[in-house]
């Protein structure tokens, strides 16, 4: 009886996957990643632009490593854009965030009043940075016109932008990522080698002073912390209480409320696609201290006369060209 029981409430194993199966749960996975890759990706070069790499390059041969809490800082918010914030926006039905603002708490002035803010501040604090940094790089390797440089991608960012929509921005952007990580890496490659390896980048950076120098000030010197991420809350240039405390709030608004960055979360199919998307640029986001900063430091070890090249005193003040000094304060000795 005990027999006939186990024998009938035994359960026949189920049939193992066939090939197709396997195709089709592979297919599926592949699909979610490259998803989240495209997502990931138009996130990090939403931030990564002309100005931010001209900017930490510039920034870590003034100051050193501490300019990467800017990028670090990311990781966390945008983990906090796709498991706290995306869920709340998918399930109102928004498409942006004025949109947000106006279904939350009601009325048209404050849809009208972020929408109108988010545009000047875009304005002001990237559009005109990024396009004049592209310019710039124009200018020095074609030697084109800095006003014709900034006038052409003007024309074919809005060209592919009003054929193709918000699906052809996050797929330039998806290609910009992958040409400005693999060509920052091999510069990071090539410069590391210059200075014989990372073991001898402090060494070096602490020992590139220009010839070309401010006197009685230490515009001009190295900083004897730049290898260090956290700083003096009193004498850092970029203390530490600033870039845990304050700029974490700074972050925050950034990557979880900024139309830029949220439309591109939005977009993706389904909840999980922006989570990957966001893991992927939380990822990106480690890079740029070891394929921006550093060379822009070994940079300072390899030329050491560029932010200097002008020096022009006066009987009230003296002020150094553009260049290293520029995050550096000049304290008479």
């Amino acid at each position: 009886m005990m027999e006939g029981n186990a024998t009938a409430g035994a359960v026949t194993p189920s049939q193992q996957f066939s090939v197709a199966d396997l195709v089709v749960v592979v297919a599926y996975f592949a699909l979610n990643v490259g998803v989240g890759i495209w997502i990931g990706a138009s996130l990090f070069a939403s931030s990564e632009g002309s100005g931010l790499f001209i900017g930490l390059a510039g920034t870590g041969a003034a100051g050193g490593i501490a300019v990467a809490g800017f990028e670090w800082n990311a990781t966390y918010a945008l983990l906090a854009l796709a498991w706290v914030f995306v869920p709340v926006y998918i399930s109102s039905g928004i498409v942006t965030m004025p949109e947000y603002l106006q279904r939350r708490f009601g009325g048209q002035r404050i849809r009208m009043y972020l929408s109108s803010l988010s545009l000047l501040l875009s304005i002001f604090t990237k559009i005109s940075t990024d396009l004049y940094s592209g310019a710039l790089f124009v200018q020095v390797c074609l030697g084109w016109d800095l006003y014709l440089s900034t006038i052409l991608m003007l024309v074919v960012t809005g060209l592919y932008t009003i054929a193709g929509g918000l699906a052809a921005v996050i797929y330039t952007d998806a290609l910009q990522t992958l040409i400005m990580v693999l060509g920052a890496v091999v510069l990071a490659v090539k410069a590391f080698n210059e200075i014989g390896g990372y073991p001898n980048l402090e060494e070096a950076y602490l020992k590139a002073v220009p010839s070309k120098i401010v006197p009685n000030t230490t515009c001009h010197l190295p900083r004897a912390d730049a290898m260090h991420l956290f700083r003096d809350p009193v004498s850092g240039d970029l203390p530490w209480t600033g870039m845990t405390f304050g700029l974490s709030i700074m972050a925050m608004w950034y990557w979880c409320t900024d139309q830029v960055i949220v439309q591109r979360s939005l977009s993706a199919k389904s909840l999980s696609h922006a989570k990957a998307g966001s893991i992927l640029a939380s990822y990106l986001k480690m890079l740029p201290l070891f394929v921006i900063i550093m060379p822009g430091m070994i940079s300072r070890v390899l030329y050491p006369d560029l932010g200097t090249l002008q020096v022009e005193e006066g009987p009230e003040k003296t002020r150094v060209s553009p260049g290293f000094s520029l995050s550096l304060p000049c304290i008479q000795e």
